[in-house]
């Protein structure tokens, strides 16, 4: 047999240069990426904001169509209307008092996990209306003075005020007037941003009035509010 012959194999040299980023080009690539990050995030930001926010004003409504179901069986008077003996909460209301008003309306609520605002960090979920419910499961007061022949006066909503820019405490809480009252930050909270850096931060509530509407009320509606309730005193029961 012939021998073959086999050709020795050179090796194959490339002279293209490796294709490589300069300082320059990275930094560019950074820049761009983090504009991108500056203008998308905040929009981000803020449809997960406003839907927690469209959350909590369904709960309230919730809260509202509660309260109307069960005046509607009970003269149209709401629990605080009546007195304990006769089978409302006017009493332990009166002491600021929230959790026996949402215990008599456990059937008309349903499910005690509308009592919580999905942005309120303060309070938990209840499984039930028995045994362990109380105030810490609830994240909205009672307008102890609300009646359906009050069309402006609160009947509920978020319990996040403050007063003198203290937070107000658990229980009965007296608004007069010229009581100065807003919202605390601690849950809803509305952010402008411009010009991707500068932003402006704004607290707001929502709140049941007496004819059954749900309202959002900045502070300063807030303040103007509490002047149109028709009450010289609004007495509120913090959970």
């Amino acid at each position: 047999m012939g021998r073959r012959k086999f050709a020795a194999m050179k090796p194959r040299v490339s002279h293209q240069k490796t294709a490589a980023l300069t300082l320059v080009e990275v930094l560019v690539v950074v820049f761009v990426i983090t504009l991108l990050l500056a203008m998308f995030l905040p929009a981000l930001a803020k449809a997960r904001r406003r839907g927690c926010h469209i959350s909590c004003a369904n709960d309230v409504k919730q809260v509202e169509l509660a309260f109307r179901i069960w005046a509607s069986d009970n003269h149209g008077k709401y629990p605080m209307e009546i007195s304990t003996a006769n089978g409302g909460t006017m009493e332990l209301a009166a002491r600021g008092d929230v959790v026996a008003t949402f215990q008599i309306m456990s059937n008309e609520l349903s499910t005690p996990r509308v009592l919580i605002c999905p942005e309120d960090t303060n309070h938990i979920f209840a499984t039930n209306f028995s045994g362990a419910f109380s105030a810490k499961n609830i994240s909205y007061f009672i307008g102890i003075d609300a009646s359906t022949n009050l069309p402006r006066a609160f009947l509920s909503g978020d319990d996040n005020f403050e007063s003198r820019g203290m937070p107000v405490k658990q229980g009965l809480f007296t608004i007069w007037t010229n009581t100065p009252i807003a919202w605390n930050s601690s849950r809803h909270v509305a952010v402008e941003t411009r010009f991707w850096l500068f932003s402006t931060k704004t607290s707001f509530g929502y709140i049941v009035l007496g004819d059954g509407s749900v309202q959002q009320f900045n502070n300063f509606d807030l303040l103007n509010q509490v002047r149109q309730t028709g009450l010289a005193t609004n007495r509120l029961a913090i959970p």
